[in-house]
């Protein structure tokens, strides 16, 4: 009775936090990923810091929205796959009743270019810098592993395609193997229970490439709407690499051409994404109210996460095992180094370049970062504060 009501507890925090996060984390998915680092790393310490970089790298190699499946991986360390549904409701959903209620009145009323989102976007800055100062210290300590995260970010600046990110991380995985496969790594994660089995882990797999499959074919073969708009929004969702800034001109070529809404229905929606909180792929919530109402705007969410879900929850029982193993501990140091230098890369380019444009944009960044390192006072505070910052900054 005492172990129900703990893991009742357990899943009630994780809904707390979750939502709290989806109701406030702006910035896209590398600035979700900085939120996720200072709520859940440091703050409540529910994984240590290499736990938490093995996660990141793993995400980044997967398809689908990468800052989700990691909300999901940490929801499941912590709640078990209970944990990880709960993690996941409580990060999209506020994004996600959002477009579906307000999407149309934002292109009315041009919401999407208030000085309110500015500020925002503002505070994304100083929360992805402060994570990647954080993972920097810790995750690239020596000289080459400096190097390995210079390369990073140096390759993934000149060349900003998804498959630049994944081919760095196997190069650097291959580098961190040659270079520490002798080397004993004093830091280890911490070893705890895992949660889901590996035969639940090939179950998911198998159901992921099984729709992957089915689906198009069952599109084929009938006229009902519901299960064309599934086929569309579960493919966009499974081969999607790069995240939400990726995914929109895919359902733009899947929905617009086929008459299921217009351009201009389209673009609304696009500025909605842009000016609301979560995971940028609850712009197929807005896209499936459009078609069929609020059914449609969760049916299409249920569609675009159902392949993440599967994926994150079919390799995770397999990832704990390896980064595990003594034999592939070095190419994990070379991947978590280079994911710092991919960390630094999206800092710079899109959420540097589309967010401090002026003077008083950077002096309001410099007043957030103190406020959030040297004050430490709770990212809250430091969104609101940005949010009015962004405000008074359109009147000057």
């Amino acid at each position: 009775m005492k172990e129900n009501k703990n893991i009742f507890q357990t899943w009630l925090e994780i809904l707390v936090i979750s939502t709290r996060l989806g109701l406030t984390s702006f910035g896209g998915p590398i600035a979700h990923l900085g939120y996720f680092h200072e709520e859940y790393i440091r703050r409540r310490k529910w994984m240590d810091e290499k736990s938490y970089a093995d996660l990141v790298a793993l995400c980044q190699f997967l398809p689908g929205p990468a800052s989700s499946q990691v909300g999901i991986g940490i929801g499941v360390m912590r709640g078990g796959v209970i944990g990880g549904i709960i993690s996941f409701l409580g990060f999209t959903l506020p994004s996600v009743i959002a477009l579906i209620i307000f999407a149309s009145l934002l292109h009315t009323f041009g919401i999407e270019n208030a000085g309110w989102i500015s500020g925002l976007k503002i505070v994304a800055v100083v929360v992805v810098a402060h994570a990647v100062l954080g993972m920097a210290k810790k995750l690239t300590p020596d000289l080459q592993r400096k190097t390995i995260a210079l390369f990073a970010l140096v390759v993934t600046l000149l060349w900003q395609t998804a498959y630049s990110q994944i081919g760095v991380i196997l190069f650097a995985g291959v580098v961190g193997f040659l270079l520490y496969r002798q080397q004993t790594d004093t830091d280890k994660a911490k070893v705890t229970y895992f949660p889901i089995s590996r035969r639940f882990g090939y179950f998911c797999l198998t159901l992921f490439f099984g729709l992957l499959i089915l689906l198009p074919i069952l599109r084929q073969l009938t006229t009902v709407q519901w299960i064309a708009m599934f086929d569309s929004f579960y493919r966009s969702g499974a081969l999607v690499f790069g995240g939400g800034h990726v995914v929109l001109p895919l359902l733009e070529q899947q929905f617009v051409p086929t008459g299921w809404l217009t351009e201009q229905q389209f673009l609304a929606g696009y500025g909605a994404a842009q000016a609301v909180p979560g995971p940028l792929f609850t712009f197929a919530a807005y896209i499936g109210a459009v078609i069929n109402g609020w059914q449609g705007g969760l049916f299409a969410t249920f569609a675009i996460f159902l392949p993440a879900f599967l994926l994150i929850l079919g390799t995770l029982p397999f990832w704990d095992a390896l980064r595990s193993n003594p034999k592939i501990k070095g190419a994990l140091l070379g991947i978590n180094a280079s994911v710092v230098g991919i960390l630094i890369s999206a800092l710079y380019n899109p959420i540097w370049t589309s967010s401090i444009h002026t003077a008083k944009d950077f002096a309001l960044a410099a007043l957030l970062f103190s406020m959030l390192v040297h004050w430490k006072l709770p990212p809250w505070i430091i969104v609101v504060t940005g949010a009015l910052g962004g405000m008074l900054i359109s009147y000057i």
